[in-house]
Protein backbone atom coordinates (compact mmCIF):
# COMPACT_ATOMS: atom_id res chain seq x y z
CA UNK A 1 0.00 0.00 0.00
CA UNK A 2 1.33 3.44 -0.86
CA UNK A 3 1.67 6.06 1.82
CA UNK A 4 -1.20 7.98 0.26
CA UNK A 5 -3.48 4.98 0.86
CA UNK A 6 -2.78 5.15 4.59
CA UNK A 7 -5.43 7.25 6.40
CA UNK A 8 -4.36 10.47 8.06
CA UNK A 9 -6.26 9.35 11.15
CA UNK A 10 -7.93 6.15 12.22
CA UNK A 11 -9.48 5.56 15.63
CA UNK A 12 -10.98 2.25 16.71
CA UNK A 13 -13.13 1.76 19.79
CA UNK A 14 -11.93 5.04 21.29
CA UNK A 15 -13.44 5.69 24.73
CA UNK A 16 -12.89 8.09 27.61
CA UNK A 17 -14.91 8.71 30.76
CA UNK A 18 -14.79 11.52 33.29
CA UNK A 19 -17.29 10.09 35.73
CA UNK A 20 -19.56 9.55 32.74
CA UNK A 21 -18.67 8.62 29.15
CA UNK A 22 -17.30 11.57 27.17
CA UNK A 23 -16.29 9.47 24.15
CA UNK A 24 -17.91 6.09 23.70
CA UNK A 25 -16.43 3.56 21.27
CA UNK A 26 -15.63 6.11 18.57
CA UNK A 27 -14.48 4.82 15.18
CA UNK A 28 -13.19 7.49 12.81
CA UNK A 29 -11.34 7.35 9.51
CA UNK A 30 -10.03 10.56 7.97
CA UNK A 31 -8.37 10.29 4.59
CA UNK A 32 -5.18 12.03 3.64
CA UNK A 33 -5.62 15.24 1.70
CA UNK A 34 -9.10 16.11 2.94
CA UNK A 35 -10.69 18.69 5.18
CA UNK A 36 -12.86 16.85 7.69
CA UNK A 37 -15.28 18.65 10.02
CA UNK A 38 -16.19 16.97 13.30
CA UNK A 39 -19.45 18.45 14.50
CA UNK A 40 -21.69 17.91 17.49
CA UNK A 41 -23.66 19.72 20.19
CA UNK A 42 -21.96 21.00 23.32
CA UNK A 43 -20.68 18.12 25.42
CA UNK A 44 -20.72 15.67 22.51
CA UNK A 45 -17.06 14.73 23.00
CA UNK A 46 -15.41 16.68 20.17
CA UNK A 47 -12.66 18.34 22.20
CA UNK A 48 -11.97 15.19 24.22
CA UNK A 49 -11.59 13.28 20.96
CA UNK A 50 -9.11 15.80 19.57
CA UNK A 51 -7.14 15.85 22.82
CA UNK A 52 -6.84 12.07 22.74
CA UNK A 53 -5.79 12.07 19.10
CA UNK A 54 -3.04 14.59 19.86
CA UNK A 55 -1.81 12.67 22.90
CA UNK A 56 -2.88 15.22 25.51
CA UNK A 57 -5.41 12.84 27.06
CA UNK A 58 -4.94 9.09 27.41
CA UNK A 59 -7.88 6.99 26.19
CA UNK A 60 -9.47 4.46 28.52
CA UNK A 61 -9.75 2.05 25.62
CA UNK A 62 -9.21 2.05 21.89
CA UNK A 63 -6.48 2.67 19.35
CA UNK A 64 -5.31 5.78 17.49
CA UNK A 65 -3.26 5.60 14.30
CA UNK A 66 -1.81 8.84 12.91
CA UNK A 67 -0.61 8.43 9.32
CA UNK A 68 -0.19 4.72 10.00
CA UNK A 69 1.69 5.22 13.29
CA UNK A 70 0.21 3.77 16.49
CA UNK A 71 0.10 6.75 18.85
CA UNK A 72 0.43 4.54 21.93
CA UNK A 73 3.51 2.71 20.64
CA UNK A 74 5.36 5.58 18.94
CA UNK A 75 3.98 8.85 20.36
CA UNK A 76 6.92 11.03 19.34
CA UNK A 77 6.85 9.85 15.74
CA UNK A 78 3.09 10.39 15.54
CA UNK A 79 3.15 13.82 17.17
CA UNK A 80 5.97 15.00 14.92
CA UNK A 81 3.67 14.64 11.91
CA UNK A 82 0.77 16.66 13.27
CA UNK A 83 -0.09 19.94 14.94
CA UNK A 84 -2.91 20.90 17.27
CA UNK A 85 -4.50 24.31 17.74
CA UNK A 86 -6.85 24.43 20.75
CA UNK A 87 -9.76 26.85 20.98
CA UNK A 88 -7.83 29.05 23.45
CA UNK A 89 -4.16 28.78 22.44
CA UNK A 90 -1.43 29.91 24.80
CA UNK A 91 1.14 32.42 23.58
CA UNK A 92 4.04 34.05 25.38
CA UNK A 93 3.10 37.68 25.85
CA UNK A 94 6.66 38.95 26.13
CA UNK A 95 7.65 37.49 22.76
CA UNK A 96 7.24 39.13 19.38
CA UNK A 97 5.68 37.05 16.56
CA UNK A 98 9.09 36.53 14.95
CA UNK A 99 10.51 35.36 18.27
CA UNK A 100 7.53 33.12 18.97
CA UNK A 101 7.78 31.40 15.59
CA UNK A 102 11.54 30.96 15.98
CA UNK A 103 10.93 29.43 19.41
CA UNK A 104 8.30 26.99 18.10
CA UNK A 105 10.47 26.07 15.12
CA UNK A 106 13.34 25.35 17.50
CA UNK A 107 11.15 22.98 19.50
CA UNK A 108 10.65 21.00 16.29
CA UNK A 109 14.38 21.02 15.57
CA UNK A 110 14.07 23.39 12.61
CA UNK A 111 17.08 25.64 12.09
CA UNK A 112 16.85 29.40 11.54
CA UNK A 113 17.80 29.17 7.87
CA UNK A 114 14.72 27.06 7.17
CA UNK A 115 12.41 28.61 9.74
CA UNK A 116 12.85 32.32 8.92
CA UNK A 117 11.50 32.27 5.34
CA UNK A 118 8.65 30.01 6.42
CA UNK A 119 7.78 32.40 9.27
CA UNK A 120 7.84 35.40 6.92
CA UNK A 121 5.54 33.59 4.51
CA UNK A 122 3.04 32.74 7.25
CA UNK A 123 3.09 36.23 8.74
CA UNK A 124 2.53 37.73 5.30
CA UNK A 125 -0.33 35.33 4.53
CA UNK A 126 -2.07 36.09 7.82
CA UNK A 127 -1.49 39.86 7.54
CA UNK A 128 0.67 39.92 10.67
CA UNK A 129 3.85 41.31 9.12
CA UNK A 130 3.05 44.90 10.23
CA UNK A 131 2.98 43.56 13.81
CA UNK A 132 5.97 41.23 13.53
CA UNK A 133 8.05 43.21 16.04
CA UNK A 134 5.32 44.00 18.58
CA UNK A 135 4.84 42.09 21.82
CA UNK A 136 2.01 39.60 21.52
CA UNK A 137 0.59 40.63 24.92
CA UNK A 138 -1.01 43.61 23.16
CA UNK A 139 -2.62 41.54 20.42
CA UNK A 140 -6.35 41.13 19.98
CA UNK A 141 -7.85 37.64 20.32
CA UNK A 142 -8.05 37.36 16.54
CA UNK A 143 -4.39 38.29 16.07
CA UNK A 144 -3.37 35.78 18.74
CA UNK A 145 -5.45 33.09 17.03
CA UNK A 146 -3.73 33.78 13.71
CA UNK A 147 -0.26 33.73 15.26
CA UNK A 148 -1.04 30.45 17.00
CA UNK A 149 -2.09 29.02 13.64
CA UNK A 150 1.21 30.17 12.15
CA UNK A 151 2.98 28.40 14.99
CA UNK A 152 1.03 25.22 14.28
CA UNK A 153 2.06 25.35 10.62
CA UNK A 154 5.72 26.30 11.05
CA UNK A 155 6.94 22.68 10.83
CA UNK A 156 4.60 21.92 7.91
CA UNK A 157 2.63 19.12 9.61
CA UNK A 158 0.89 16.54 7.48
CA UNK A 159 -2.11 16.52 9.82
CA UNK A 160 -3.48 19.78 11.24
CA UNK A 161 -6.08 19.51 14.02
CA UNK A 162 -8.02 22.59 15.05
CA UNK A 163 -10.63 23.10 17.76
CA UNK A 164 -12.88 26.06 16.91
CA UNK A 165 -10.20 27.88 14.86
CA UNK A 166 -12.43 30.80 13.87
CA UNK A 167 -13.52 31.80 17.37
CA UNK A 168 -13.05 35.52 17.91
CA UNK A 169 -12.05 36.29 14.33
CA UNK A 170 -13.63 39.05 12.29
CA UNK A 171 -14.76 38.33 8.73
CA UNK A 172 -11.47 39.35 7.12
CA UNK A 173 -9.34 37.32 9.51
CA UNK A 174 -11.65 34.32 9.21
CA UNK A 175 -11.28 34.47 5.44
CA UNK A 176 -7.48 34.47 5.75
CA UNK A 177 -7.55 31.43 8.02
CA UNK A 178 -9.96 29.55 5.75
CA UNK A 179 -7.78 30.29 2.71
CA UNK A 180 -4.72 29.04 4.57
CA UNK A 181 -6.47 25.81 5.54
CA UNK A 182 -7.60 25.21 1.97
CA UNK A 183 -4.06 25.85 0.77
CA UNK A 184 -2.74 23.29 3.26
CA UNK A 185 -5.17 20.69 1.92
CA UNK A 186 -4.41 21.59 -1.72
CA UNK A 187 -0.74 20.81 -1.01
CA UNK A 188 -1.68 17.33 0.21
CA UNK A 189 -2.09 18.04 3.92
CA UNK A 190 -5.06 16.99 6.03
CA UNK A 191 -7.19 19.22 8.25
CA UNK A 192 -9.57 18.09 10.98
CA UNK A 193 -11.57 20.83 12.64
CA UNK A 194 -14.46 21.37 14.98
CA UNK A 195 -16.68 24.39 14.64
CA UNK A 196 -20.02 25.69 15.85
CA UNK A 197 -20.20 27.85 12.72
CA UNK A 198 -21.97 25.33 10.51
CA UNK A 199 -21.64 27.51 7.40
CA UNK A 200 -17.87 27.07 7.67
CA UNK A 201 -18.16 23.28 7.64
CA UNK A 202 -20.71 23.46 4.84
CA UNK A 203 -18.39 25.49 2.61
CA UNK A 204 -15.00 23.99 3.48
CA UNK A 205 -15.36 20.35 4.49
CA UNK A 206 -15.17 17.52 2.01
CA UNK A 207 -16.61 15.16 4.61
CA UNK A 208 -18.46 15.77 7.85
CA UNK A 209 -18.80 13.59 10.94
CA UNK A 210 -21.51 14.29 13.51
CA UNK A 211 -21.14 12.96 17.05
CA UNK A 212 -23.55 12.95 19.93
CA UNK A 213 -22.87 11.60 23.43
CA UNK A 214 -19.42 10.51 22.29
CA UNK A 215 -20.68 8.37 19.41
CA UNK A 216 -20.53 8.92 15.66
CA UNK A 217 -24.14 9.12 14.52
CA UNK A 218 -23.64 10.24 10.90
CA UNK A 219 -20.81 10.76 8.44
CA UNK A 220 -20.36 11.63 4.81
CA UNK A 221 -20.42 14.45 2.32
CA UNK A 222 -23.06 17.12 2.72
CA UNK A 223 -25.05 15.49 -0.09
CA UNK A 224 -24.89 12.11 1.63
CA UNK A 225 -26.07 13.64 4.90
CA UNK A 226 -28.89 15.44 3.11
CA UNK A 227 -30.11 12.10 1.77
CA UNK A 228 -30.65 10.92 5.34
CA UNK A 229 -32.84 13.90 6.23
CA UNK A 230 -35.19 16.41 4.69
CA UNK A 231 -32.73 19.22 5.36
CA UNK A 232 -31.38 21.50 2.66
CA UNK A 233 -28.65 23.25 4.66
CA UNK A 234 -26.11 21.69 6.99
CA UNK A 235 -27.86 23.46 9.86
CA UNK A 236 -31.12 21.67 8.98
CA UNK A 237 -29.31 18.34 8.65
CA UNK A 238 -27.41 18.82 11.91
CA UNK A 239 -30.49 19.73 13.94
CA UNK A 240 -32.50 16.82 12.56
CA UNK A 241 -29.76 14.23 13.14
CA UNK A 242 -28.83 15.37 16.63
CA UNK A 243 -32.50 15.45 17.64
CA UNK A 244 -33.07 11.81 16.67
CA UNK A 245 -33.28 9.32 19.55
Amino acid sequence: MSDYGIPALRTAGLSKSFGRPAVDGLDLLVRRGELYALLGPNGAGKTTTLRMVTGLVTPDTGRIDVLGIDLALAPQDAKRRMAYLPDDPMLYGKLKPTEYLAFVAGLWGIGAREAEPRARELLDWLDLTPHAHELTEGFSRGMKQKLALAGALIHEPELLILDEPLTGLDAAAARQVKDLLLSHVAKGGTVILTTHILEVAERLAQRIGIIRAGRLIAEGTLEQLRERTSGASLEDVFLQLTALP
